[in-house]
């Protein structure tokens, strides 16, 4: 299971493994939304990646595993209620997904992303994500979301 770096410690308990897929069928759940076996594999598939994977890539993966075609089109549909309730976030420079290792919990991230081995990490900043979220807000938007990537090399890399 592939683990993420966070550069601050989030108020919150980091998850992996077993634990991490367990913690995102409960947060689901919680929601009101169902885990599906099709729910499960997703995120399975998405929880191995350190690097933000496409929903082509995933669809790639699980069709090779279960040896029948998986449509895009339905991992999107997934990954998008995945983001909806916190257990992946969208990399939108990539447009690739990345697990949230302590599902449920939203905070705004600043991601770090490595153009050379497309390692991905994150920290949070609330004054930074704030002060965005605040000129949002400013200029008449609601329910602003902080989306803040940060592209360079990765300490391996550089």
């Amino acid at each position: 299971m592939a683990t993420h770096a966070h550069s601050s410690h989030h108020g919150h308990r980091e998850h992996e493994g077993d634990d991490l897929i367990h913690a995102a069928q409960v947060a689901l759940e919680a929601k009101g939304e169902r885990w599906t076996g099709m729910r499960g594999e997703v995120f399975e598939e998405l929880a191995r990646h350190t690097a933000p994977v496409s929903a082509y890539d995933i669809a790639d993966n699980l069709s090779s595993r279960r040896g029948s075609r998986v449509a895009p089109n339905s991992v999107y549909r997934i990954l998008d209620i995945f983001v909806a309730n916190n257990l992946a976030n969208r990399i939108e420079s990539a447009n690739a997904f990345l697990v949230n290792t302590h599902p449920g919990c939203r905070h705004d991230c600043v991601f770090l992303i490595c153009d050379d081995c497309g390692t991905a990490s994150h920290f949070d900043d609330d004054k930074l994500t704030g002060a965005l979220r605040a000129a949002g807000e400013a200029a008449g938007f609601s329910d602003v979301r902080p989306v803040v990537e940060l592209r360079g090399l990765c300490a391996n890399c550089a």
